[in-house]
């Protein structure tokens, strides 16, 4: 239970700092009269996503080995379409600007209370050790660079937005790696010296499938958005 909680907590944190990026550059951005209507549209697409992953992780559905994997099909795909459509339709939007530069970067930190929950659901069988820190995963590594490169490139100029975009390319990189090790530990379980498949069924459950629906694409989505928003920055200057 207090595992549950972890993950559902930390997913809340998530979202809150979302909605917080979202109506500080909606504040920036925009007259009063579309304001509310812009709030509103970023607190109801995320609870509606938060629903709709806790509706389908509940059920029967997503715990299956088959392949293609549908835990894939129904949250991580859908995902990454939004983020791609979103970031593309928006990328020349006067309110990516408007972001709060240094905290959508700090954001990345996050990762380091993932990993840890990684940590603490491989000791309760819920993930397999090659999953975390303890094997192959070293997103906590780069999470815990996060704080270090975003205070060196503190001060804006061209060559710390560069560094810092750079790092962004290297955070998606890395989640890349991840998603490699979650995919191969279920359908190549040989490559790690196993037969069956390593992941547990119980890790597609609700609330542990919060990190392949909500966290991990979380941390895509904003990659990106950052890589853009600083694209912009250099343009300016």
């Amino acid at each position: 239970m207090t595992l549950q909680l972890g993950y559902l907590l930390l997913t809340l944190l998530v979202c809150l700092c979302l909605i917080h990026f979202g109506f500080t550059a909606i504040n920036k951005t925009f007259e009063d009269a579309q304001k509310t209507k812009k709030k509103a549209f970023l607190v109801g697409g995320i609870v509606l996503w938060q629903l709709y992953l806790a509706m389908i992780g509940s059920t029967d559905f997503i715990q299956s080995y088959t392949f293609p994997p549908r835990f894939v099909l129904t949250m991580i795909i859908p995902s990454f379409i939004f983020t791609g459509v979103f970031v593309y339709r928006n990328r020349n939007e006067r309110w990516i600007l408007n972001l709060p530069t240094r905290q959508i970067f700090f954001f990345q930190s996050f990762r380091i209370l993932v990993e840890s929950l990684f940590v603490a659901s491989v000791a309760a069988g819920i993930l397999h050790k090659e999953a975390s820190i303890e094997g192959y995963n070293f997103d906590m590594i780069y999470a815990i660079t996060v704080p270090i490169i975003g205070f060196v490139a503190m001060r804006r100029s061209p060559m710390n937005l560069k560094l810092v975009r750079s790092w962004n390319y290297l955070g998606l990189i890395v989640l890349a790696t991840v998603i490699f090790v979650f995919m191969t530990s279920i359908y190549k379980p040989d490559l790690y010296g196993a037969v069956e498949p390593l992941l547990p069924l119980k890790a597609m459950t609700y609330p542990y499938g919060l990190v392949a629906g909500c966290l991990m694409p979380v941390a895509v989505f904003m990659h990106v958005l950052s890589i853009v928003h600083i694209n912009r920055l250099i343009q300016q200057e």
